[in-house]
């Protein structure tokens, strides 16, 4: 009657799930997700996840990304970091540098910053943090 096999375990729900934060909503602090993010608010504060990051055209943060994908329609002040496809839509206004591997910008984004592509600039950039951390 109960089988065990039919219902999913924790981390394979949470690889599944989406985290939203919803428009009018304002998180200060930062924010570390396994599963996939979307902002429509407002976060003050860093953002880590392992998986896909969205901000919505709405959405708006003040603090650093990190994440495997990212798809930014809103505003960004602070460094991005993606380690595969970053891509920078809509109206996006990002002021910060991008470290990514796969970079797509639409002609309406506005960009100020630096930015350092392809893989090798990833994992060297991941690098050279880990070793500036230990150094402390």
């Amino acid at each position: 009657m109960f089988n065990s096999k039919s219902k999913p375990g924790f981390a394979e729900i949470a690889s599944e799930t989406t985290t939203i934060i919803g428009t009018g909503t304002t998180i200060t602090g930062d924010i570390e997700s396994k599963g996939d993010i979307r902002i429509d608010g407002v976060l003050v504060g860093n953002l880590h996840s392992g998986a896909k990051i969205l901000i919505g055209p709405d959405g708006n943060v003040e603090g650093n990304l990190e994440g495997q994908f990212a798809d930014i329609l809103g505003k960004v002040n602070g460094k991005i970091k993606v380690q595969d496809l970053l891509q920078l839509r809509n109206n996006a206004n990002i002021n910060g540098d991008i470290y990514a591997g796969k970079l797509q910008i639409e002609p309406s984004v506005t960009f100020n910053g630096h930015c350092y592509m392809g893989a090798n600039v990833v994992e060297l950039n991941a690098e050279t943090a880990t070793v500036t951390s230990q150094a402390n």
